[in-house]
């Protein structure tokens, strides 16, 4: 039986903490041969990296009781047992009249805690614990389709770098862990999920406009060029998650979402990135957004674009304030 040969519990200090893990030698990634204890040791070694990434959000966390070979569990509550020391946000799920305790990264211990209870990815939220509902973060989602080259992801990157230039923007590039992109910008939190979205539309309607033939804004998927990149703005409303830079992702090759350099765009092949090369990675660079909290950015320029542009506010398309996980 498995819980027979996954190993005795080790305890492991992180920090001021001790964390308890169990089931160490329990195979994780069956095709490639890692544990939950090889997965632990992949956050231990990029623990500034995975903590910046999510100090302070609600977070939902991807739970593989039973590794990649089994089913996955989406974690929005803070199960009973929790240490009483880890930091959690209560989040209020309008269109079930609930609410839920949500973990809040605010120390590495918080997450090799989620780890032992069978965590293998973080999506944080786009706002923090002191004021969930004015996110901080803007995130530009190129999410190719089913027939799309990664080429054409690469050029889509570099025009979304042109734009963001020119509106005096910085943003910070990774790897999805999958397929696409995602860039993370750093802003005010003055806006609501609603006008943060708008600005997210501005500007991938911007984006679009500058390489039709490549690039789609087009809401409803059946209705997208198979070989597009769609830029995904919806990923900017209330609830709606996206693994964070050094998540692990669940898949048999145990990618991770790997912060990156712009100047990597052209020759980085996301598949490279894995709980097995990374930790070097980190190592010699260093977080590549470790500076992204230094300066935050505002959204008027977009927010005018989106009323020239006459970009409303309906969200009837949005499945927003799900509360139908665990």
């Amino acid at each position: 039986m498995a819980s027979e040969s996954a190993g005795s519990p080790v305890e492991l200090s992180v920090g001021d903490r001790t964390v308890r893990v169990s089931s160490p030698d329990r195979v994780y990634f069956p095709t490639r041969g890692e544990t939950k204890l090889d997965l632990v040791n992949y956050y231990l070694s990029v623990g500034d990296g995975i903590v910046r990434a999510l100090r302070d959000r609600p977070c939902m966390l991807h739970r593989y009781p039973k590794g990649m070979a089994g089913p996955k569990v989406h974690q929005k509550r803070i199960p009973s047992g929790a240490p009483d020391w880890l930091e959690t946000v209560e989040i209020y799920f309008p269109r079930y009249g609930r609410t839920a305790d949500e973990v809040c990264v605010t120390e590495l211990g918080s997450v090799i805690w989620a780890v032992q209870m069978s965590t293998v990815e973080f999506h944080p939220w786009n706002s923090r614990r002191f004021d969930t509902e004015k996110p901080d973060e803007w995130r530009i989602d190129l999410d190719p389709m089913p027939d799309c080259p990664f080429d054409k992801v690469r050029r889509t990157a570099h025009i979304a770098h042109e734009v963001l230039d020119e509106l005096g923007i910085r943003g910070y590039p990774k790897t999805s862990g999958g397929s696409g992109l995602h860039i993370y910008v750093r802003i005010e939190p003055e806006w609501s999920f609603t006008d943060v979205r708008r600005a997210a539309l501005a500007f991938a309607r911007e984006v679009e406009r500058r390489n039709p033939d490549e690039i789609t804004t087009t809401w409803w998927r059946k209705d997208r060029d198979p070989t597009a990149v769609f830029v995904d703005y919806n990923q900017n409303t209330r609830d709606h998650t996206i693994a964070s830079a050094y998540s692990v992702r669940g898949n048999a090759d145990a990618t991770v979402s790997t912060p990156i350099e712009w100047s990597e765009i052209d020759d980085v092949d996301p598949r490279e990135f894995t709980i097995a090369t990374v930790p070097d990675r980190f190592a010699r660079l260093g977080d590549l957004h470790a500076d992204i909290d230094d300066t935050a950015f505002r959204l008027d320029t977009l927010l005018e674009w989106a009323d020239r542009d006459g970009l409303d506010t309906d969200t009837s398309t949005d499945d927003t304030t799900g509360d139908d996980t665990q």
